[in-house]
């Protein structure tokens, strides 16, 4: 059995070689068709790995708190959610649109950050240059700048952010302070295109100067649907009717492994249809190889060769030009995925499963597309094969 096997596989390559441009382009097919299966699973699942480490960032227990703007709270309200059982601590901050600019020369749309120095802890805002908002900074025009306002400001000609004065809403701030780049993750704001300014001279600077987000994390052992209630509970106590919208970190992660499953379905069905595809050419590369080797065919049934051996012997070929196609595609989809995250700046992983899964399919893709193909050599009439007919 192993011989047969061996000298139907060595039969298969001198047959696919002899016929080279045209399972040249069979191979091609499947190799699309691998190496997309593999990429695409492949990058759904670094992708699903990224976005939740940006929602791991801030931790597990983190919530993120908006009120309804019918009735926003004050800060006494927001810092006395710390009293709360589910709570450990809790930070209320303002925002606003708004531009930025140095010395006239440089200008960014912005968002501005009315915050106690607590978010910065809560946040996870990590300062690059300089220090963080402090709450001695009470009623001073000082305001620390996120990584892509400074990149701009930067290419204004300013090397030296920190130290420098810029003008917002009217008023002059001294940088004290620039942010490493950071994801957004579950933060209610961009920290790389944000502003950040004390709370109390958000108070007066910003025209609409309304606690409408908190910043919160959640007491050890606490669960996030309980706390959750609490919260709004809480907030609606002080006036009733409030609309309090309430995120935890576990929930968004929670709905972040379902989407993302569904997209690793939607990106495996775009990788299968170009598989389809490339096993469609291998048919008809097998095919074509039925209808130019009829009287090889008839040779060997008149030799004594049964239509197993017929069938087999073509199966073999099929199979062996998938195998072949598959290996390429697994390095093209492997070399693929090092390519986006190359790009992207992502962690470069790929999904063995999805390796498994290309090969096992370029395999199954050989046998269905060229049973039938292989089936109707074995039944080609001996006589006629080899008059050609």
């Amino acid at each position: 059995m192993t011989a047969l096997l061996r000298a139907n596989v060595k039969e298969a390559a001198g047959s696919l070689f002899a016929a080279r441009q045209r399972s040249l382009l069979a191979l091609i097919g499947i190799a699309v068709g691998v190496g997309s299966v593999i990429a695409m699973i492949s990058v759904g699942a670094i992708v699903r790995e990224e976005a939740l480490r940006q929602f791991r960032e801030l931790g597990t227990d983190a919530l993120s708190i908006r009120i309804g703007r019918s009735a926003p709270v004050t800060a006494s309200e927001a810092f006395g959610l710390s009293a709360l059982p589910g709570i450990a601590a809790a930070a209320p901050f303002m925002s606003s649109p708004g531009e930025i600019s140095l010395a006239g020369r440089a200008s960014e749309d912005v968002t501005i950050i009315g915050a106690p120095a607590a978010l910065a802890d809560l946040d996870k805002l990590r300062v690059a240059s300089g220090r963080r908002i402090s709450d001695l900074d009470h009623r001073r025009y000082f305001c620390v700048v996120g990584a892509r306002v400074a990149a701009t400001l930067r290419e204004a000609g300013f090397e030296r952010i920190v130290g420098e004065t810029v003008r917002m809403g009217g008023a002059v701030y001294t940088v004290v302070g620039v942010l490493e780049r950071l994801p957004r993750g579950m933060r209610r704001y961009d920290p790389d295109r944000s502003v950040f300014i004390p709370i109390s001279t958000a108070s007066r600077a910003l025209p609409r100067p309304q606690i409408r987000h908190v910043s919160a994390h959640m007491s050890p052992g606490a669960h996030h649907v309980a706390t959750t209630r609490e919260v709004v509970d809480y907030f609606r106590r002080a006036a009733p009717g409030r609309k309090v919208h309430v995120r935890s970190a576990e929930q968004l992660i929670e709905q972040m492994y379902k989407q993302m499953r569904l997209f690793a379905l939607l990106l495996g069905s775009l990788g299968s249809i170009s598989l389809l595809v490339g096993g469609i050419g291998v048919m008809n590369v097998m095919l074509v190889s039925v209808t130019e080797r009829r009287s090889e065919i008839g040779i060997r049934r008149a030799f004594g060769a049964r239509r197993a051996d017929i069938q087999s012997q073509f199966l073999v070929e099929s199979v062996v030009l998938s195998l072949v196609g598959g290996l390429v595609g697994i390095a093209a989809g492997i070399g693929g995925t090092w390519g986006i995250c190359s790009f992207s700046g992502w962690t470069f992983d790929f999904s063995l499963a999805a390796v498994g899964l290309g090969m096992g399919v370029a395999t199954a893709s050989g046998v269905f597309f060229g049973f039938y193909p292989a089936w109707q050599a074995a039944r080609l009439d001996p006589v006629a094969a080899l008059r050609g007919t």
